[in-house]
């Protein structure tokens, strides 16, 4: 048996080696292809001037007048801002590549296809192990702070490469650098499902991690490259069905996997769509984004790194020890330091990691911190959740994973939607609508008890789901929006990463309040029982006489078993009353957030009508044909 598992890794890595070889020669013949195909004729200074100028003009600064030509181009700079923000559009819907290439041709529907494979994959494996830690833990021999492990560190990894994402954007292709992550979750999957004991498994979940950490923004930046202003939201809705409804479909799929199959089957089941996507990748994916080859700030990755990935762990450890333990004191002080630091050195560098000035935008600035709101809400209650129906109520991971289903469905069919009406309405009352719903249905879950109906709380958490999904991808994409375009990758990677320790913090927070106050009910629980009030003191006695003589125990067994009865009931609705009290808390972050956002403005983007895309079409800086004057606009 060893020797096959061994055999079909070597076979599977073979394969991933030479699907590499064969992705790279593919690229090479194709770009040696366009080269040929290419006719280069030189330009006069005048007209390349003005091509690098419509190329690299954002939205926000002003572009000069031209005036019609003998083919009746419209006067003034909507024809060419456009045209150089999204790079002209042709007949069937394809877009011409930002470098201005007349030969290639860009189809957003099958980049979109690409990336929503590649990231429901990877977002798919972040809530995927959580229902099968035990199960792992009893197999690998293995502690319960040690196989933790698996999710803190594909966890870190995530966060500590978002801040990162922005060189990485903007130094390598979006097809070298898309293939690559995908690869390195390929490998991570192998090898994570092959993994002889921990030790290979972590280092498997690890390596998942670094491709997973690069896939979301890079998706976010294609998307907002791809798509002009005005069709943001419904491409962003679509992006949440990886976003949102994978990590919720996580525990439903994994708690099936756990109960029919192997714990192995959750690593083998991404293979053939990493494979899969892979293989579409090389055919569909085209190089959009305008590379700038920054320059590396170092010491701005060590220190993200540092402090990032401490605040994160510290968060993490904060959930299980609580924030009372030196460990979890000591590391966020570090942390905190090293983050001021960090943001000194990027605001004093020449050439900084992460461009803070993008919270000089008003709207950006403040769709983060209602965003952050959001997270911390809504992942504190994906937690506290399944505690209550698997600890209290008894539910199998299953039960539990299928409760949670309807509103994971619910919430990927409304992104899309979602992302249609933001295009006409804007963010603002979608996050009023949403955050309403949110809070009513927050609220009633604070009133669990131990009898609460299983349809009754599918049908909170569903409505609850409902109201997540009018806001979080509007939200986000009305703040993208403010941005100009050179500063996307650095928005993506500043909204990622505060979204990313937001729900971390709220995790952390909500299952903290969770159990001390589940601590304080259970003191109190106790003063009431171990008082001397006679009329209790009976009804425990009647209780024990009653067990002692249908168990034929003595009055002393008795006793005890009624102690332990009772004992047994405190304890959960203990527990019971601390996740209410948790609940509590979430609804408040909520209506803070419902207040914030009637503040949110709607970023004016200007709507183009059908003919004027054809104009960017034709404007499109394409090779030069014989007749300068047929294509070229002259300046007034």
């Amino acid at each position: 048996m060893n020797f096959l598992l061994t055999g079909y890794v070597f076979f599977s890595l073979l394969l991933l080696f030479a699907m590499n070889l064969w992705l790279r020669r593919i690229g090479k013949t194709r770009v040696r292809a366009e080269k040929e195909m290419t006719v280069h004729q030189p330009m006069i200074s005048n007209e390349a001037a003005i091509l690098n100028d419509v190329k690299t003009r954002d939205l926000t600064s002003p572009v000069p007048e031209i005036n019609g030509d003998e083919k009746g181009l419209p006067k003034g700079k909507d024809a060419l801002s456009s045209a150089g923000e999204h790079g002209g559009e042709g007949k069937r819907g394809e877009r011409r590549n930002e470098r201005g290439s007349g030969e290639v041709q860009i189809k957003p529907f099958q980049i979109m296809t690409v990336f929503i494979i590649g990231a429901f994959a990877t977002f798919l494996n972040q809530s995927l192990l959580n229902v099968a830690l035990p199960h792992m833990m009893n197999d690998l021999n293995v502690t319960a702070n040690t196989i933790q492990w698996l999710v803190t560190g594909y966890m870190l990894v995530n966060g500590v490469l978002v801040p990162i994402s922005a060189y990485l954007v903007q130094t390598f292709s979006t097809r070298k650098l898309f293939l690559g992550a995908m690869l390195f979750f390929t490998i991570g999957s192998v090898i994570s499902g092959f993994s002889p004991n921990f030790s290979f498994l972590l280092i498997g979940r690890l390596i998942q991690g670094v491709g997973a950490g690069i896939v979301m923004p890079l998706m976010m930046n294609v998307f907002l490259t791809i798509f002009p202003p005005e069709q943001r939201g419904k491409a962003m809705g679509v992006m949440g069905l990886a976003m949102i409804f994978a990590p919720a479909v996580g525990p439903t799929l994994s708690g099936w996997v756990v109960e029919n199959l192997h714990w192995r089957w959750l690593f083998f089941i991404a293979i053939p769509i990493a494979l899969l996507d892979l293989i579409l990748a090389a055919f569909w994916l085209k190089d959009v984004i305008k590379l700038t080859k920054p320059k590396l700030d170092l010491l701005g990755v060590v220190t993200s790194t540092i402090g990032l990935g401490g605040l994160l762990y510290a968060f993490s450890r904060a959930g299980s020890v609580g924030w009372e333990s030196g460990e979890v004191k000591w590391t966020i002080a570090v942390s905190v330091i090293v983050l001021i630091f960090f943001v000194w050195q990027q605001l004093t560098t020449k050439h900084p990691l992460l461009e803070l000035k993008v919270f000089k935008y008003d709207v950006f600035l403040l769709t983060n911190v209602i965003g952050a709101l959001i997270n911390m809400a809504m992942m504190g209650a994906m937690v506290l959740l399944p505690i209550y129906l698997q600890s209290i109520r008894g539910f199998t991971p299953i039960e539990a994973g299928l409760l949670l289903l309807p509103g994971a469905l619910l919430m990927g069919i409304m992104s899309p939607i979602s992302g249609a009406l933001f295009d006409r309405f804007g963010a603002r009352w979608l996050a009023v609508a949403g955050l309403t719903v949110t809070i009513f249905t927050t609220w009633e879950f604070t009133k669990l008890t131990s009898e609460t109906g299983y349809p009754h709380i599918l049908l909170l958490y569903t409505f609850r789901m409902f109201g997540m999904s009018l806001l979080m991808m509007p939200v986000m994409t009305e703040g993208m929006n403010q941005l100009p375009r050179h500063l996307n990758s650095h928005g993506t990677a500043m909204t990622n990463t505060i979204r990313m320790v937001a729900g971390s913090l709220g995790t952390a927070l909500l299952v903290t309040i969770m159990t001390n106050r589940t601590a304080f009910h259970q003191a109190s629980y106790a003063d009431v029982l171990t008082s001397t009030n006679p009329v209790l003191t009976g009804e425990w006695q009647q209780l024990g006489n009653s067990l002692a003589a249908g168990m034929h125990l003595s009055s002393q067994g008795g006793n005890v078993m009624a102690t332990q009865m009772i004992s047994g009931l405190v304890a959960r609705e203990s527990i019971i009353q601390g996740i209410n009290d948790s609940f509590v808390w979430a609804t408040w972050i909520a209506v803070i957030a419902l207040i914030l956002s009637f503040f949110i403005k709607r970023v004016k983007v200007e709507k183009k009508q059908p003919e004027e895309r054809k104009i960017e079409s034709e404007f499109e800086p394409a090779p030069l044909q014989k007749n300068k004057k047929e294509w070229l606009p002259s300046r007034s």
